[in-house]
């Protein structure tokens, strides 16, 4: 009887790829309302463009001053702890006292406006976005690219990015035209005031933005939340998206992770042995995800009740937001008393990315994003094992939060046109190597524009 349970669960290992990988059907493209209403009132839309420029009121500027004034003294960190326990209050202090009285407001205000920035009505959602349209000379085209941010990031993250990614070039016929929003309840963007506002719903906000600017047909690229939006975006509307470039690829189907612990036992059979190590072992991959991802729990089941303290101290926020761009950029970052802030980070950029946040008052609202996609029907869509056959392009970071190796990545984006396991990054990649960045992305768009010339239909602009 042993011996026959034994061969029956050999039979099931066995077979269990085969169904996974070949058998195994697809769920269904969801349906979408293409006019969903998120807004107060009845659906009433109003299309024009109107200009907007970020401002640090005086009112504003001077709560923010007085609240960082009469923070309160600091729990001091345990002996010999650097961020293991989170935030290191030592240095703390000198960034809230470097806010406080080094940032400087209007020469920070300024920088923020130099890009020409919009905002615009969509489903009932005023929409803040960033559009830099360079100068074409003759023999070039011009070709729309969105890109998408993340959580805790904003659009500040694109801005050492944009003269890289809209410079003309020689050895290109074609310049990026860039449009850059921030996320509904994110920065500027305003806020959905009903519950379901997912990746899924927004993908299609950012579809009608883009129509709405005039683009039929375009690239996109997304890191984080940007990902997963522009993901379902290249899902839902293959024939408007010419191209799909991310720097986060994050597949959540029982095939990759049926792979991915097959890959525990033996990693060669899952991974390239030379990039193994950002794969395996396991025991490290999961013992860091379950440190690290505390915040994702909570802002995932009650973002509203963190969000009342975040909104109220910008130390507070400062250190929940701070701590991402330590301990993402390298894991190592852990062990050093002031987090690595400033590895390749300055304070101004830092700052620049809180001051999105604190002066919208926009922490609790980003945060609901997390409720709105880790629930049974968000999941339920299954969005990640629809095949996607727009092109694709994969940049991963060496301190990404994970890795997935081409073969994997192909179920779902048959057409992945390259993967780029680069030697260095973290996961806010545009901000903090953002030539190497361009440069990929730039890259991305010559092989999209050459693979729909090889292409038997004409799909390209």
């Amino acid at each position: 009887m042993i011996k026959l349970l034994i061969l029956l669960l050999i039979a099931v290992v066995a077979f269990l790829p085969i169904y996974l990988l070949y058998l195994k059907s697809p769920p269904p493209l969801p349906e979408v309302d293409l006019n969903a209403w998120w807004g107060h009132g009845e659906p009433k839309e109003d299309t024009a463009i109107k200009p907007y420029k970020i401002k640090f009121t005086e009112s504003v500027v001077k709560d923010l001053k007085d609240r960082l004034k009469s923070r309160r003294p600091f729990t001091p960190p345990l002996e010999g702890v650097a961020f293991e326990y989170g935030f290191n209050t030592n240095t703390l202090d000198s960034w809230a006292t470097y806010w406080l009285e080094k940032y400087n407001f209007t020469e920070r205000e300024n920088f923020l406006n130099q890009y020409p920035q919009y905002k615009t009505n969509i489903q009932g959602l005023n929409i803040h976005f960033i559009r830099v349209t360079p100068k074409v000379p003759a023999g070039k085209q011009l070709v729309p690219m969105l890109l998408l941010h993340g959580w805790p990031g904003s659009v500040r993250e694109f801005y050492e990015a944009i003269p890289h990614l809209t410079a003309v070039s020689e050895d290109r016929d074609f310049v990026l035209e860039l449009i850059i929003p921030s996320l509904p309840g994110y920065g500027h963007s305003e806020a959905s005031v009903r519950p379901g506002l997912n990746p899924l719903s927004i993908a299609v906000i950012f579809r009608n933005l883009m129509q709405r600017l005039g683009f039929q047909k375009y690239y996109i690229q997304g890191g984080d939340w940007g990902s997963l939006i522009t993901s379902n975006m290249a899902t839902l509307f293959p024939k408007e998206v010419l191209g799909y470039h991310t720097n986060l690829i994050f597949l959540l189907t029982p095939t990759v992770t049926f792979f991915e612990l097959l890959g525990s036992i033996y990693p060669p059979l899952v991974v390239d042995r030379q990039l193994a190590d950002r794969m395996y072992p396991q025991s490290e991959v999961y013992s860091f995800m379950l440190e690290e991802s505390g915040y994702m729990h909570i802002q995932a089941t009650k973002p509203d009740t963190v969000g009342i303290s975040l909104l109220d101290s910008p130390s507070g926020l400062m250190a929940y937001i701070l701590e991402k761009f330590s301990t993402w950029t390298r894991k190592e970052h852990r062990s050093k008393v002031d987090g690595g802030l400033e590895f390749r980070f300055t304070k101004d950029q830092l700052i620049d990315n809180l001051m999105m946040y604190w002066t919208t008052r926009s922490i609790t609202t980003s945060m609901r994003l997390y409720s709105e996609c880790f629930n049974k029907k968000y999941m339920a869509l299954k969005m990640d094992e629809i095949p996607t056959k727009v092109p694709t392009w994969t940049i991963q970071g060496k301190n990404e939060l994970g890795y997935l190796p081409p073969w994997l990545i192909k179920l779902k984006y048959p057409n992945l046109v390259k993967d780029n396991p680069i030697d260095d990054g973290g996961h806010f990649l545009a901000l903090e190597l953002p030539q190497v960045f361009s440069e990929d992305v730039l890259n991305a768009v010559q092989a999209f524009r050459q693979w729909h010339k090889s292409s038997s239909i004409k799909t390209d602009l």
